[in-house]
């Protein structure tokens, strides 16, 4: 797709120009899409939403690499982009939003350092910039460390993972305070590129605990140099990818990695925790790495995760095929109606038809085992006008909701999600969270029943800002989620 008119942007080193759009506005319900103008590239970004619910974005290539760009929310708005506002270029990195609402953004191709995302306007400095010697340490000759994991703690603390090795750092003090073990069997960042969540975090009502356990998964990766056999090596040496995930408290000091075996090998693959809870392991490659025509043998298979807290009862499904191989570049977005949307693909140096794997530009949409149509009874619908949709954290909020018969409290499940930036299998500040449900008032009005829930008690636990809030009934999401917003 073409700009919709001039001035068209100017490729950096040379004198052709890009007339080409590079970002867009898609209606998930009708397919329509609106253009958005780009000046400063955003390839291999990351980004965060912000606490009033504008797409913040850092970082990406050559002219785009120390750029910030913001964009705003209304039916017109487009990109504000803010060049040479970070200190360091950040390529292949990672954001993460703090309990306050401020941004980190972490490593990025040839700078193992850390910086805090400026306020709108203004610009660091190499003053600001924080060298990180962790990000050197993991770096092996193929990288295998870029785009780390990184995830907010519930004790404030920030989780980084990359390679094969994880500490907690003090975002205020900007020290390490704990390393965790080493967590075997090959790496799991780009290129070998595993996938990572943050398991759902559980609030009970009344939330007085000092301490709110929080779980990473790690699933998938390749060798270390599975990236060196599949890209440097000629012939090429497409490796096995790992089949194994791991799970870690990183509320303990004394944490452990579980190892659990998937049903089948993944590299390259997206992890989106679904509205119940339980984790949708999709798209993504058998064999080789990440990079261009590095990887063979597509994973068709969604893979279910299905979570317990103490891990005891987990369990993998192996779910229907797709028929569209979903490889380097895939990506996915949950969506209101709790079905998952997925697109992308492209392993190759170009828009090409006729590669092993083609440029992929269809889009689809997975309908998770809870949208069978058996189990539609089930489904609520949130009455938006008569329900709270901002809050502060440790205030209550009334849910209502209409449904047809009987409700039983006991299988009633309420959860937020905190949509996230998804790129090259990283899932940036994605975080589902169970509310603890106070009060449960029935029959307000026919088939309609009023739940009184609680508010996390701070932006450890929810960074502030928009979240997707989902009524579940028996394991079945409601029609809709609303928008609810969490405020200091």
């Amino acid at each position: 797709m073409k700009l919709p008119g001039p001035p068209c942007r100017r490729i950096e080193g040379t004198n052709e120009e890009d007339c080409y759009v590079h970002s867009i506005l898609m209606d998930v319900e009708t397919g329509k899409i609106r253009p958005l103008r780009l000046n400063y590239d955003t390839w291999c970004s990351s980004g965060a939403l912000d606490i009033n619910g504008r797409l913040v974005s850092t970082g990406g290539y050559n002219n785009g690499s120390d750029t910030v760009r913001i964009l705003d929310l209304c039916d017109t708005c487009g990109w504000e982009e803010y060049p040479g506002a970070l200190g360091n270029g950040r390529w292949y990195a990672t954001q993460v939003t703090l309990g306050d609402g401020r941004f980190m953004v972490f490593g990025g191709r040839d700078f193992p350092t850390y910086e805090f995302v400026p306020p709108q306007g203004q610009k660091n400095t190499l003053k600001d910039v924080v060298d990180f010697n962790f990000l050197v340490e993991t770096h092996d000759p193929v990288e295998n460390n870029l785009y780390p994991f990184v995830y907010l703690s519930t004790d404030g603390n920030v989780f980084i993972f990359a390679n094969n090795r994880s500490v907690l750092l003090n975002p205020n003090t900007q020290t390490i305070i704990h390393e965790f073990p080493v967590l075997p069997n090959g790496a799991r960042n780009y290129p070998a590129s595993g996938s990572a969540c943050l398991l759902p975090i559980m609030l009970k009502p009344n939330e007085d605990r000092r301490v709110i356990p929080a779980e990473v998964l790690i699933c998938g990766g390749a060798s270390h140099d599975a990236y060196a056999k599949a890209d440097l090596q000629r012939p090429k040496v497409f490796l096995p990818g790992n089949t194994d995930c791991a799970r870690l408290d990183i509320t303990k000091r004394n944490g452990k990695w579980k190892i659990i075996n998937m049903p089948s090998a993944r590299l390259l693959g997206d992890m989106a925790v679904l509205p119940t809870g339980d984790v949708l392991i999709v798209n993504g490659a058998k064999t080789g790495s990440a990079g261009w025509d590095d990887a063979r043998e597509p994973n068709l298979n969604p893979v279910l995760y299905k979570f317990q807290t103490d891990g005891t009862g987990s369990k993998f499904t192996v779910l229907n095929p797709s028929n569209i191989p979903r490889m380097y570049h895939s990506s996915f977005a949950l969506l209101p109606d709790a079905k998952i949307l997925i697109a992308g693909s492209n392993t190759n140096p170009g828009y090409l038809d006729d590669a092993l794997f083609p440029t992929e530009v269809r889009v689809e949409k997975f309908s998770p085992h809870y949208l069978d149509p058996n189990l539609a009874m089930f489904r609520q619908e949130i009455i938006v006008e008569k329900s709270n949709n901002q809050v502060k954290y440790g205030q209550k909020l009334t849910i209502q909701i209409r449904g047809n018969g009987e409700i039983d409290q006991q299988k009633l499940q309420v959860t937020v999600y905190s949509p996230p930036f998804v790129t090259h299998g990283i899932s940036m500040n994605q975080r589902l969270i169970q509310l603890g449900i106070v009060e449960f008032n029935k029959n307000v009005a026919p088939n309609t029943n009023n739940i009184v829930l609680q508010a996390p008690m701070n932006g450890n636990i929810a960074p502030p800002g928009y979240y997707m809030l989902f009524v579940n009934y028996n394991g079945v999401p409601c029609r809709q989620s609303m928008w609810v917003q969490f405020l200091p």
